[in-house]
């Protein structure tokens, strides 16, 4: 069992002693008050060495939910700090402008940037600044810095980085000025040596004053590595540390690498930048494990690593190294469908394994107290449902018995991890499962539940947790009431079939891919034909790839990338019209046009019968169970283990 000594040693920066190498960069929560400080508390409790408040703006004209332009901020910084400090935590505040990216100005306003250049999230024209825009900002730096630091936060991270209002100051593809902020690398470095210049006027070394800059920002003709490992050596003499991120939000999964990416993502891109600074750096990417973590820092490729995903999934995570309980640590699964997917597309930060995540207010990382009344309690299905409620319930001292009815635990997300570039989807349900042997609970294989187990066990309650599987009956939304014709031919499969369940596919080119759902199922049996070495067009009724997933430049746009650079199509907003031997006829819904795309092997991705023969036949007879995962009719690892959670909780 490691140790990771190095890990827990702390580190001087400035004036500042992080007790330990394991931080948090600042990223978005949306959270304000008592939210945000419960969010931050927990992981300083959980041992954290550091953490850093989100991204800030200093300038009313670009408004944030903390209002660091002004006073008012006082009283909260006061807060969460003493919180913080009671647990040992550092505490840093990122301050920034958003630049073009800034929204809510108003109608009667423009964004402030370098120039006329459009955030391509965004889609605004900018106004370029004036010199005055210019002092005014930088002056506004200052005060934030003074706010921060009188707050009695102790650090402040100048974000130089993400497609923001100095990153678009320091870059060639953005910064079109012919002035003294333009033209060449020294007067395009000029912005942010005003800015630093502002912070340390404004709070000398009272605090720590550092700067996250990219290591590569993936815009065409931009920052690249070797940019900004002469950027770094410049602005070095002026600050107590560095931080490097990848990312804009010309290419926005590079600013949060999904689980398409491989782990430590950015260290490439680091090492021109770590190589020539001699101050302490903080990396990030994809960094999920001690190990790793440890590993990093032994090799000098780093002196702090941030843990940001790793930590919203387990904020003990350092505690219990720190108790050689790795084995204890819940796992984060990288597909970012509940952190950043849901931030950006519902304003909610949570997380697929974590029911507390953005919650510690109201919730509980794990469920406080035993059971009133321990209760016997049979557990049909071993998918992540029924694993997160055997779990908790176990952890709550009621009597659980799980049964599965195949050969195997992980239901659905066995099959999710079995697909290319996705293994780490399945880490969370072998966690769960040891985490069931740990607390002896009993797991029957190959034991398919019906009303003779049930009544010859009895229990007090039961949980019907049976999934769902694929229709086999041609059904396509688009037409409800027509079976897609030829659906029954033996070259037309489901995914399932593609990922081995029945046996081996044979698997002939070129390939058409159906997708109703919009999900990674689709992208994931693409994935599999390709790596077959056969053309793949995958028709979906929806208009783009992965469509239904929470914001899908940040869940999707890794494998977007990876399929387009293949021998891949997709075709968008189509239904299919019927299948023949050698080909897919295809059209749009309410026109008479249609394509014909030959094809010697057909998946269809469609909707999930859910598995409800079990439930039916207990409310049948009068027995109540309680249904948990994808048996209610959803798809989606999220809803089955926060929906277990919240049920195992409560009985």
């Amino acid at each position: 069992m490691a140790r990771y000594d190095n890990l827990f040693q702390p580190i001087q920066v400035g004036p500042v002693v992080i007790p330990n190498r394991i931080v948090r960069s600042a990223h978005g929560t949306l959270l304000h008050g008592e939210s945000l400080i419960a969010y931050h508390e927990a992981r300083a409790r959980g041992g954290v060495g550091m953490s850093t408040l989100e991204a800030t703006s200093v300038h009313p004209g670009a408004p944030s939910r903390l209002p660091l332009y002004s006073d008012e901020v006082l009283p909260f910084y006061e807060e969460i700090s003493g919180r913080v400090h009671a647990h040992g935590m550092k505490l840093f505040q990122q301050i920034y402008h958003p630049g073009a990216s800034a929204p809510g100005v108003g109608v009667l306003a423009s964004p402030w940037s370098v120039g006329e250049t459009p955030n391509p999230m965004l889609g605004v024209t900018p106004m370029a600044m004036t010199q005055a825009m210019i002092d005014e900002v930088v002056e506004a730096f200052g005060a934030a810095a003074r706010r921060v630091r009188d707050g009695g936060l102790d650090g402040i991270d100048i974000h130089a980085s993400s497609g923001y209002l100095i990153h678009e100051f320091l870059s060639p593809a953005l910064n079109s000025r012919q002035d003294s902020y333009g033209g060449s690398p020294e007067n395009r470095l000029r912005f942010l040596r005003e800015v630093i210049a502002a912070v340390r006027a404004a709070v000398g070394r009272d605090i720590a004053v550092g700067v996250r800059l990219p290591n590569e920002d993936h815009v065409p003709g931009g920052l690249s590595p070797e940019l900004n490992a002469a950027i770094a050596r410049a602005i070095e003499p002026l600050v107590d540390y560095v931080s490097l991120h990848m990312g804009s939000y010309w290419r926005f999964h590079k600013l949060i690498a999904p689980t398409d990416d491989p782990l430590g993502a950015e260290m490439d891109a680091n090492r021109p930048i770590t190589a020539v600074i001699a101050k302490p750096c903080m990396v990030v990417g994809r960094i999920m494990t001690l190990d790793h973590a440890s590993a990093i820092v032994a090799a000098g490729e780093g002196d702090m690593v941030s843990m940001v995903r790793a930590l919203i999934a387990d904020p003990e995570l350092v505690n219990k190294a720190r108790r050689l309980e790795e084995h204890r640590i819940r796992p984060c699964i990288g597909t970012n469908i509940g952190c950043v997917g849901q931030l950006m597309s519902r304003g909610v930060l949570s997380c697929v394994v974590n029911i507390a995540a953005a919650r510690e207010d109201k919730v509980a990382f794990e469920p406080e107290g035993r059971a009133a009344r321990p209760k016997r309690i049979l557990i049909a299905g071993g998918g992540p449902a029924g694993l997160e409620a055997a779990r908790t319930l176990a952890l709550r001292g009621h009597a659980v018995e799980l049964h599965e009815a195949t050969g195997r635990l992980g239901g659905q997300v066995a099959l999710a991890a079995a697909a290319p570039r996705r293994a780490d989807v399945g880490q969370i349900t072998r966690w769960l499962e040891s985490e069931l042997e740990a607390l002896q609970a009993p797991v029957h294989l190959n034991s398919f539940v019906d009303l003779d187990l049930v009544r010859a066990l009895d229990p007090d309650e039961v949980i019907v947790a049976t999934g769902a599987q694929p229709r086999r009956d041609g059904f396509q939304l688009a037409r409800p009431a027509e079976p897609i014709p030829g659906h029954d031919l033996p070259h037309v499969h489901d995914s399932w079939s593609l990922f081995g369940v029945g046996g081996r596919v044979r698997i002939e080119g070129p390939a058409v891919v159906f997708d109703d759902t919009g999900t990674f199922e689709a992208l994931s049996a693409a994935d599999v034909l390709l790596a077959a070495g056969v053309p793949v067009t995958l028709v979906s009724r929806l208009e783009k790839l992965g469509e239904s997933l929470p914001y899908p430049p940040v869940t999707v746009g890794a494998a977007r990338e990876r399929l387009m650079a293949g021998n891949f199509d997709f075709i968008g907003g189509h239904y299919l019209r019927a299948i023949t031997p050698d080909a897919v006829e295809i059209g749009v819904l309410y026109t008479e046009r249609a394509r014909r795309l030959p094809a010697r092997i057909v998946v269809l991705v469609g909707f999930n019968a859910p598995n409800r023969d079990l439930a039916n036949a207990l409310a049948a007879q009068g027995r109540p169970a309680h249904l948990i995962g994808d048996v209610l009719g959803g798809n989606g690892i999220m809803t089955a283990i926060h929906g277990a959670a919240e049920l195992a909780r409560r009985l």
